[in-house]
């Protein structure tokens, strides 16, 4: 049977280890040799690198998704998309989603990861839609979670409700790595059963748990995993690519790897990963194994962002009791799973409650518009008191909130102006407008000063 790999070292394992800081220049040099390694798909784009881009590293991430296409010719290039929250942390109307969808095709993305925080399916159909006229592939994504209400024929039911919404594969989305390997054989089973898509399994090493959570998935019938090159797989983030295809070729399957290029790969990684280490942007907590991690479910990028918000506020001997508040105050939001933005605004009012020293002295703005159903359904039932404490008399809405969100993509070209250049700059102003306008003016100084540096160069020259 073929097996298909997933890369993730240019997305998930990159923003899982580093919080998301390696800059297109590091990588720039290896893209063809992993366009040959024999990978399904490069995971590249999506998820916290967009934000990280603008933010962090002064690129420009269309440009840094043209990059890529113009060097990987033969390997399909992948995104994590969050629904009608695209690549924020808010829901944006249609007409956003449906823009960035076809800019993101048109500029070389092949397969869209699709999913929503709450597995409310309301809130993906739109992105589903877009992605299917672009010609690209949709994988719909259901965002596996453990609690008192999950269970195995509730999730055979979203995996029906995915298939009838048109999508090409789906993807059991495991962000916290707390699947074990009967579950992941029970679930992939039950799918199997259910409908006649691909299915793909993605998780995570954090608990120690992914490697035998892939095979017994694989013995279920998935027909793709999400793997890490090994310099930058365990802790947070995926189990090694070598070494599952080791064990997988070992067991009569066909994975298409080529050894000697991953190799290539490997090598190319270790010196950026040691380099990393050095700046200290790959923290010694997020390369361990965590088994607690069984009980607050926290993911990845989740866990390496909290670490850097607690030191931001001097607050790193709290950790453990944050992690601690994490499972209460997922129960009292109705046990959504954490997956961004929902590990965000979860992670967020745990910290903010243990450093108050006081549940909900503080509630955030996200969680408020999570009360007022803003982020869709809750998975449970949300605790009633904190409703009353945070919205009053206030009702919680039931219908999709990006009904009620007019167009916004002309009004906020028109007020961006000249300094968006293109529509994939609105559309960056749009998901991120401080960050995006001081991107877009530390670009215009930059090429101001470039151009100067030139004609004083050509004076020189001359006389």
């Amino acid at each position: 049977m073929k097996l298909n790999f997933t890369e993730t070292v240019l997305r998930d394992a990159n923003q899982s280890l580093i919080a998301t800081r390696m800059p297109f220049a590091d990588f720039a040099e290896i893209l063809e040799k992993l366009d040959g390694a024999g990978y399904y798909s490069l995971e590249c784009w999506g998820g916290a690198t967009f934000d990280s881009c603008l933010r962090y590293l002064s690129e420009d991430p269309w440009e840094r998704l043209r990059k890529i296409k113009a060097k990987v010719k033969n390997t399909k290039l992948q995104m994590l998309l969050r629904g009608q929250n695209i690549l924020g942390y808010k829901h944006y109307p249609d007409d956003v989603v449906r823009k960035f969808v076809a800019h993101a095709a048109r500029n070389g993305m092949d397969i869209f990861r699709i999913f929503d925080a709450l597995n409310d399916f309301r809130n993906i159909e739109v992105a589903v839609d877009e992605t299917l006229k672009q010609g690209a592939h949709a994988q719909g994504c259901i965002c596996y979670t453990t609690s008192p209400i999950h269970n195995l024929e509730k999730y055979a039911a979203m995996g029906k409700h995915l298939e009838g919404m048109g999508v090409n594969s789906i993807c059991i989305k495991d962000m916290a790595g707390i699947m074990g390997p009967r579950e992941a054989y029970d679930l992939v089973v039950a799918l199997k059963k259910s409908v006649k898509l691909s299915v793909f399994l993605h998780t995570h090493s954090t608990t120690g748990l992914a490697p035998i959570t892939y095979m017994k998935a694989i013995e279920a019938g998935c027909d793709g995993i999400d793997t890490a090159i090994s310099s930058f797989s365990g802790g947070t983030s995926q189990p090694a690519t070598e070494t599952l295809h080791y064990a997988l070729r070992q067991m009569g399957h066909t994975t298409g790897l080529d050894e000697k290029v991953l190799k290539e790969i490997n090598d190319f990684f270790k010196p950026l990963k040691a380099k990393y280490i050095a700046a200290g942007l790959m923290d010694a907590f997020v390369m361990g194994t965590e088994t607690d991690a069984l009980v607050y479910q926290v993911p990845g990028g989740m866990l390496s962002n909290l670490l850097a918000q607690l030191k931001a506020q001097n607050a790193i001997d709290k950790l453990e009791e944050v992690l601690a508040e994490i499972p209460h105050v997922r129960k009292d939001l109705g046990y959504p799973p954490l997956v961004t933005p929902m590990s965000q605004m979860v992670g967020v009012q745990a910290a903010a409650n243990v450093l108050a020293g006081e549940r909900y002295r503080n509630v955030s703005k996200e969680v408020k518009s999570y009360l007022k159903g803003e982020y869709g359904q809750a998975p449970g039932a949300v605790d009633e008191e904190l409703i009353r404490k945070v919205l009053g008399d206030e009702k919680p809405m039931n219908m999709r909130f990006a009904d009620t969100l007019a167009p916004a993509f002309e009004e906020n070209k028109q007020r961006i102006g000249s300094l968006a250049r293109n529509d994939e700059d609105v559309l960056s102003y749009i998901a991120f407008p401080q960050i995006a306008e001081k991107f877009f003016k530390d670009r215009e100084e930059r090429e101001r000063r470039t151009v100067t540096y030139t004609i004083m160069k050509k004076r020189e020259e001359i006389g």
